[in-house]
């Protein structure tokens, strides 16, 4: 894998960016259009179920290991 990338999101309206290696956002964004949801809902959801105890970017990597083993 190669270093993260910061990427910018809008969350219900605030301005937020998320460090993510390539490979995690090319998987966050199939798994978007597969849902046929924008990246920012998607964020937006993810962001309001992952609790204070883990951060924005670590909470997308969880989604999107958690989607690809079928949970």
């Amino acid at each position: 894998m190669t270093r993260p990338q910061k990427h910018s999101l809008t969350l219900r309206g605030h301005r937020t960016s998320v460090s993510l290696e390539p490979e995690f956002w090319s998987a966050f964004l199939a798994i978007a259009a597969k849902r046929n949801l924008p990246i920012n809902e998607l964020a937006a959801q993810i962001d309001k179920d992952r609790g204070v105890e883990r951060g924005l970017a670590s909470a997308i990597r969880v989604f999107v290991l958690k989607d690809a083993q079928g949970s």
